[in-house]
């Protein structure tokens, strides 16, 4: 179910009426109908995906109550923490990695001159499962490492690894920050959700209005990019880090919004990451949970910056090696993420060199910009050759294809843009408008909602669901 569907529009005010007429004093019922509600907008695409989550869910309760029984068996519990990451990951592994790595292993026996087939499985990819795989390991780990106790509520453990808002492209939660949520009363407050309904509101507007009017252009402009002219290419180049944005942080302004109206408050997952200063404040920007996720679980315990220069330099580049394959199969993510690792070091000289704020966050998005190249393309030799085209130098004014959508996206885009800027120090656009005066808001509220139903494209799946 896709938050711009009409059947979640229906569903939302559905679940959210009946949660809160349960009453606070029914934790488990409520909790109950959070799970039964996750698991009806999870197998709206598929029911056979609810198989796969429900063995996740039964495995890391199970592995994570028996951790927290064995506390006088270090060697049981390190076993049980490996079970699980093992189970999880071999899940992970075989539904979106098989085939890319059964045809990278048989184009490397070609290199040495043996020719291998391949074996191919016609396999269907879960919605979301690298982010609910990725937050049934941080419970086990973090109950293995002693962060948390183990819960031996199996409800409050199914509602956190299944919550419908963030169950299919995050954030990714810590069990620390969302299970207690689960483990105690919640109460309806009126600002909070007041202020649900205006993430959802500015969510759909990025998705509908910017992401979406992208998307067609970009779609023509990547698949026909030998025969596009150089302007064009920086075109289709700036719509996608617009599209992207908008798309993914669009999803993720309406998943925290729709936690908000059942009294639960999510991480944030963007703070004006095209505002940037260098590569790695980017990523301090940019889907903040799954880069939190891979400081606390595979940075830090492979010695983070602590054994000297080179292994610090090592461990970031397996970090984003690491992080661009958990994007997709495809050796283009891979690239992707070392790709901004290679940028690590010459930005940290820059840094040194006290540049113009202006000129760093130009850099910055300029380097963005040719990462996304990579990340969008279908191969390797297709990025390379839009890049090169790109840099030829042979500039014309052709107009891209659907110059009025691609109007309507770089204007709002920008107009967002501003926005994120004057809101920086405070971190959210909601919070600009939360102290226009009354009239004001209403009006912009009612903009908003005109122009989502006026210029809004027709809608596509959100970029983060393959993921």
């Amino acid at each position: 179910m896709s938050f711009t569907s009409l059947a979640y529009s229906i569903f939302l005010p559905l679940v959210f009426c009946l949660y809160w007429l349960l009453g606070t004093r029914r934790r488990a019922w409520q909790n109950a109908l959070l799970v039964l509600a996750s698991y009806v907008f999870y197998g709206w695409w598929d029911a056979r995906f609810l198989l796969l989550i429900l063995f996740t869910t039964l495995c890391s309760f199970t592995c994570g109550w028996a951790i927290g029984v064995s506390e006088q068996h270090p060697r049981c519990r390190k076993w049980l923490n490996v079970t699980n990451i093992v189970a999880n990951l071999l899940i992970l592994a075989f539904f979106k990695y098989f085939n890319f790595f059964s045809e990278s292993l048989a184009d490397m026996g070609r290199l040495f001159g043996c020719n291998v087939h391949p074996v191919v499985l016609q396999l269907i990819l879960p919605a979301g499962i690298s982010f609910y795989t990725f937050q049934a390991l941080s419970y086990t780990i973090d109950v293995y490492m002693r962060r948390i106790k183990p819960t031996s509520d199996l409800l409050s453990f199914s509602a956190y690894l299944c919550f419908f808002p963030q169950l299919v492209a995050g954030p990714i939660e810590k069990p620390s920050h969302l299970l207690p949520y689960f483990q105690q009363p919640r109460r309806f407050s009126a600002p909070e959700a007041t202020e649900g309904l205006r993430l959802i509101l500015l969510g759909l507007f990025k998705k509908m209005v910017i992401a979406d009017n992208c998307a067609a252009s970009v779609e023509n402009i990547f698949s026909f990019w030998q025969q596009m002219d150089p302007l064009v290419l920086w075109v289709g180049a700036l719509l996608f880090t617009l599209q992207i944005y908008c798309d993914f942080s669009g999803y993720s302004d309406i998943a925290i919004g729709s936690a908000r109206l059942f009294g639960i408050r999510l991480t944030t997952n963007f703070r004006a990451p095209y505002m940037a200063v260098s590569i790695a404040d980017f990523w301090r920007r940019w889907h903040i949970t799954l880069q939190n996720w891979f400081r606390d679980y595979v940075y830090i315990p492979l010695g983070g910056s602590q054994r000297g220069q080179w292994r610090t330099y090592a461990n970031i580049f397996i970090v984003f090696a690491l992080s661009g394959l958990w994007h997709g199969a495809a050796w283009t993510f891979v690239c992707w993420g070392l790709y901004h690792a290679f940028l690590f070091l010459p930005f940290r000289f820059l840094s040194g060199r006290r540049l113009p704020v202006w000129l760093m966050r130009m850099l910055t998005f300029f380097c963005v910009v040719v990462g996304w190249v990579l990340f969008r393309s279908d191969s390797i030799p297709d990025a390379l050759g839009y890049l090169s085209r790109m840099f030829s130098g042979s500039f014309s004014l052709a107009l891209p294809p659907s110059a009025t959508q691609v109007a309507i996206a770089l204007g709002f885009g920008l107009l967002l843009s501003l926005f994120e800027y004057q809101t920086l120090p405070e971190g959210r656009v909601t919070d600009k408008f939360a102290r226009l005066p009354w009239w004001c808001r209403r009006l912009l509220y009612l903009l908003m909602a005109w122009l989502i139903i006026l210029l809004g494209a027709e809608s596509s799946a959100f970029i983060y669901f393959q993921f």
